[in-house]
């Protein structure tokens, strides 16, 4: 593998990295209703653990509640049960087919508590980012040591460069996404 090649496979490991803390910060509660606080809520559908949004239709009827209708309405009592049971701190309602879901305002403890789990996952997603760093820069380093495929030891430098560079553009974004999220969860 060249050191374009270990660059490229760095950057794609990192953008992933973003792809996943973007997707961890949609299910974060802020408030105001959104489908992707429980979308990937797992349901025991006749005896497998199916996401909720496999099985229902999922929509915003306004700013602060759900409204779920299965498309199995046999499935309702098993939808309640698991939205009770995800910890969201949400009570669902039967109504007819379909389950409400008021989203109450958390409370500022709560919204504390929230940041605090915001700026973790962040920071779990650094340390990917690091550690992709780590891992691609040692695999230049071989590379350079290995006289055999004519590879300089100024191309290594410039590599582990772009690398460096690739690193701090992705944790800046991470911060800003983690600080963004922030103010959201402390917003009313």
């Amino acid at each position: 593998m060249s050191i374009k090649e270990q660059t490229n496979s760095c950057k794609s490991k990192m953008d992933r990295t973003i792809e996943y803390f973007t997707k961890e910060l949609h299910g974060v509660r802020t408030g105001r209703a959104s489908t992707a606080l429980i979308d990937f809520i797992k349901v025991d559908y006749y005896g497998s653990q199916t996401d909720l949004k496999d099985i229902s239709s999922i929509s915003v009827s306004d700013a602060t509640q759900l409204v779920v209708k299965p498309y199995d309405p046999a499935s309702k009592n098993d939808i309640i049960k698991a939205l009770e049971g995800a910890d969201l701190g949400l009570n669902p309602q039967a109504e007819g087919d379909l389950v409400r879901i008021n989203i109450p305002a958390p409370s500022a403890e709560r919204r504390s508590q929230l940041v605090n789990q915001v700026k973790k996952m962040s920071e779990e997603s650094k340390i990917t980012i690091r550690n992709e760093r780590r891992d691609a820069i040692k695999h230049v380093d071989s590379l350079v040591k290995d006289k055999s495929n004519g590879i300089s030891e100024d191309d290594g430098k410039h590599g582990k460069d772009v690398i460096e560079t690739m690193t701090k553009k992705h944790i800046s974004t991470i911060d800003g996404m983690c600080d963004t999220k922030s103010k959201e969860i402390q917003t009313i």
